[in-house]
């Protein structure tokens, strides 16, 4: 596999993060690692076993979140260790402040922190950004480590800790925690996931002693009866196709989330469910914010239609060709009108 790191990147990484130091009793280097808000699975995984691995290096490691991540990641080893900021601000604070150094993974924007964003921008520590997200934010880290052609940030902290000759000591929960990031920011290696690397990869991270299989159980397998039934009501009464243009629209309100009782983490997946139709070529769900006046878009597509632009374009986001998101500010009728707008703009596409 072609090397990720440059010799001047090396270098940089040994004076920011030097991995030989740290061992000595109430000198250890402070390192804070943050992640985007509405954590996923690659980004509680990322940070979880970024934070195993320093630990071990004798640093003082703390994974904290934005704000709350679903249900379904919280037996990722570690996770019950992540401090999240939102509604705990009093106490989560003074640990980012504190920081010697802070790490941003699997997020190039400081934006993407949300209330977050702007404790670490008034931080003085050095920066180190992990990410595989398209056109990361230029001058809030002093060393980037930004490969957008990478199936996930697990995928690049893998790569990373083999390159750095960290592989042998790797841990079987940190194999984990790797290996459910680059299984669920590709659908279960549905998409982006056609590179020869990734499944030698996989390979290393079975030799460490993980069950892949108990991995989706625990991903996959683990929801309520409600959000079964959610997901049947939502097929039946709230899917809209458009079949000229190989387009679906779903939407979810905060009336059918009490409805049908939804816990955390109940709708992931939901989006991916149009494009098991003949043609389909993008899905867009839209849920509607339980706090704020705003409706959450998310955007998946097939082949080559391209999400992030889409969501760039239309709903103030990005991500990446297949699997992107955003925002509408409005009602939900606002936000369906929006997105008919997207579709009609790349009909072009979408007809192709």
């Amino acid at each position: 596999m072609q090397s990720l790191l440059t010799p001047e990147q090396i270098a940089l990484w040994q004076q920011l993060l030097p991995l030989d130091e740290g061992r000595e009793e109430g000198k250890q280097q402070r390192i804070v690692i943050t992640c985007h808000k509405g954590p996923d699975g690659d980004a509680i995984g990322s940070a979880t076993a970024l934070a195993s691995w320093l630990r071990r290096l004798g640093k003082e490691a703390t994974v904290v979140a934005p704000t709350i991540f679903p249900d379904f990641l919280k037996w990722i080893p570690g996770a019950d260790q992540v401090l999240v900021y939102d509604k705990h601000e009093a106490e989560v604070q003074p640990v980012v402040e504190a920081a010697d150094l802070i790490i941003m993974a699997d997020h190039g924007e400081l934006s993407r922190m949300a209330a977050l964003g702007d404790v670490v921008a008034a931080s003085t520590a050095p920066r180190i950004m992990i990410d595989h997200h398209l056109d990361p934010q230029q001058g809030i880290a002093q060393l980037v480590i930004s490969h957008p052609e990478l199936s996930s940030t697990c995928e690049l902290v893998l790569r990373l800790i083999i390159e750095l000759g960290q592989y042998e000591a790797l841990t079987h929960d940190e194999a984990v925690s790797l290996y459910t990031g680059m299984m669920t920011d590709t659908g279960a290696f549905t998409y982006a996931s056609s590179r020869p690397e990734i499944y030698q990869l996989i390979s290393l991270l079975l030799a460490k002693g993980i069950d892949k299989d108990k991995i989706y159980r625990n991903v996959f397998f683990t929801y309520s009866p409600d959000r079964l039934r959610l997901m049947g009501y939502l097929l039946y009464v709230k899917l809209e196709l458009d079949r000229k243009r190989h387009a679906a629209i779903m939407t979810f309100t905060n009336a059918e989330r009490r409805r049908f009782r939804t816990l955390n983490g109940d709708t992931e997946g939901f989006v991916n469910l149009p494009l098991q139709i003949l043609g389909m070529k993008l899905s867009i769900f839209l849920r509607e914010d339980t706090e704020r006046p705003l409706v959450r878009v998310s955007l998946r597509s097939v082949d080559d239609f391209p999400c992030n632009e889409m969501a760039a374009e239309f709903f103030g986001g990005g991500g990446h060709k297949n699997a992107a998101g955003g925002e509408v500010w409005g009602t939900m009728d606002q936000a369906v009108k929006r997105a008919k707008e997207a579709i009609n703009k790349y009909a072009p596409l979408l007809r192709a």
